[in-house]
């Protein structure tokens, strides 16, 4: 499969995972708010999820991707399912016994997570509640993750793109049809992120045996391979688990602020995830495997070519998102959020975190784009290194915009995305001193040009606002239906200048998703 045809696969795929989250959202900022009950489901739904991209997501799929596609190149799937089987086994050995301990330790766990509240306060126990609840999730999309490593090693990136459909869906019926019959929504939530993780570790199972990779229960044994996926996984745990204490100690941080300050800041980067998750999810995905089999075939041009294109695919989407997340946070957080629990004040504290991510954005998208770089290259420590150099950046400007400046939640929003820029250009500079990266004359030429057609989007958005100022300031089915024109207004104003400044060409996407090779690595169409 291209690498066009695999980004637009899980990209279409996650845009529609994303559009049933907002759905979520909506139903849980209208049932839960943004108070003592918000703020203990979101600390325990964290913990899962922190483990969930250390164990799985992080470490394992950036160690385990690599070496699957190396053995599926040389020694054939017999022997790449195989080598899979036995590292099910290891991640079932560590996975069990580490939940089990967590559950019984959830008290020390939510201390940790969340410092700033009371053991005796309302929010504290109910926190511990709902992560021993919720826990069981991480022992489902470990293993659903270890799955997905599977089949897009083999090219089938639509079964696994479509599974976080599957959570967004259980939570919104947990909470919609258990909370009547509970004491409030935040136990019907918790019960329905456990269901969705054994929804999707089934689908997944169900997926990979279906194309002929099937994960059988094995013994576990610590042959060389095993010993190799470990070695080339623990830095990128530690890097990993420096990455999430950083995203953790958002929490820390916001514990210490004002009650419903966590929430604000879950909702606002909830919004900010959408383009993350459909373009800089999707370039990572499918550039990974790719770069690990072209390299192993000494294919060095066109993996070059390949990351080029994936840079130029992430700033094609994540400069214009930027820009419309900007300009229209305020908008947004109170026609999508403010309902029910969710009032005016919520609008605001969560509307500024949402501007302040919104700023980091493109940084986000091309770490995507560049850490496939050196996991393909099985090169495992220099991300790491560079991880704990922006995530000590970040817990500094942390510190600092939260006890020095009056920006509270949107401190915090900042210095993510200030580290997320040093991420990136920390990660470029290094491939490209190996010679690893080489921007080409394309990739340079596009970029410029899509950030004029951002600026003139922009402008755009701007009218727009003033001329829809009074029904986006209420959210009802007016303001939403304001909002959902000025998007679709704002989105043809930047295709229409993408177009005719040439940085979108109908023929040449057509290329993309037709072959193996981009454009740009053999007969790409001349440049306007």
């Amino acid at each position: 499969m291209s690498l066009g045809r695999a980004i637009t696969t899980v990209g279409g795929y996650t845009l529609l995972s994303r559009i049933v989250g907002f759905v979520r959202d909506i139903v849980l900022s209208a049932v839960l708010g943004s108070g003592p009950v918000a703020d203990a489901f979101i600390i325990a739904f964290k913990l899962p999820n922190f483990f969930r991209r250390l164990f799985a997501e992080g470490a394992f799929s950036a160690a385990f991707v690599p070496l699957f596609a190396r053995e599926l190149e040389g020694n054939g799937r017999a022997a790449a399912v195989a080598f899979a089987r036995q590292a099910h086994a290891g991640l079932l050995l560590i996975l069990v016994p580490f939940s089990l301990l967590l559950i019984v330790g959830m008290p020390l766990a939510v201390s940790l997570l969340a410092p700033g509240l009371p053991d005796s306060s309302t929010t504290f126990e109910l926190a511990v509640r709902f992560g021993r609840i919720a826990f069981p999730y991480l022992i489902f999309i470990s293993l659903a993750s270890l799955y997905g490593g599977v089949l897009n090693g083999i090219d089938r990136f639509a079964e696994v793109a479509v599974t976080p459909v599957l959570l967004n869906i259980a939570l919104i019926g947990a909470v919609l049809g258990l909370t009547p019959f509970l004491p409030n929504a935040g136990y019907a939530a918790s019960i329905g992120v456990a269901i969705a993780g054994l929804a999707q570790w089934l689908w997944l199972l169900i997926s990979c045996s279906r194309d002929g990779v099937g994960m059988k229960l094995v013994w576990p044994r610590y042959t060389e391979r095993v010993a190799r996926l470990v070695k080339l996984a623990t830095p990128v745990a530690i890097g990993g688990g420096v990455q999430q204490i950083s995203t953790m100690l958002d929490v820390v941080w916001a514990s210490l602020l004002p009650a419903g300050s966590i929430s604000a800041l879950y909702y606002a980067d909830r919004l900010a995830q959408l383009p993350l998750g459909v373009v800089g999810i999707a370039v990572g995905t499918a550039l990974l495997p790719l770069l690990a089999r072209q390299l192993r075939a000494g294919q060095v041009d066109a993996a070059m070519a390949n990351q080029n294109r994936a840079i130029e695919f992430g700033l094609l989407f994540s400069l214009p998102s930027t820009a419309a997340l900007w300009l229209l946070a305020d908008p947004m957080i109170r026609v999508l959020f403010e309902h029910g629990q969710f009032g005016p004040a919520d609008t605001g504290r969560a509307s500024g975190a949402l501007a302040a991510f919104a700023l980091g954005l493109p940084a986000f998208v091309l770490v995507k784009a560049l850490t496939p770089g050196f996991f393909a290259r099985e090169d495992t420590r220099t991300p790491l290194y560079i991880a704990i150099v922006s995530i000590t950046v970040n817990m500094a400007l942390n510190a600092v915009f939260l006890y020095g400046t009056p920006l509270a939640q949107v401190g915090i929003a900042l210095a993510t995305s200030i580290s997320g820029w040093l991420n990136t250009v920390m990660l470029g500079a290094v491939l490209m001193r190996r010679g690893q990266l080489k921007p080409d004359a394309r990739l340079i030429s596009r970029a410029l040009r899509t950030a004029i057609a951002t600026i003139g989007m922009g402008a755009v958005l701007v009218a727009c606002l003033a001329v829809l100022h009074s029904p986006l300031s209420h959210p009802n089915l007016l303001g939403v239906a304001a909002l959902a024109a000025v998007c679709a207004i704002g989105g043809l104003a930047y295709g229409l200048l993408a177009m005719a400044l040439g940085v979108l060409n109908l023929a040449d996407l057509r290329f993309m998703l037709r072959r193996q090779t981009p454009p740009a690595a053999e007969d790409a169409p001349a440049e306007p």
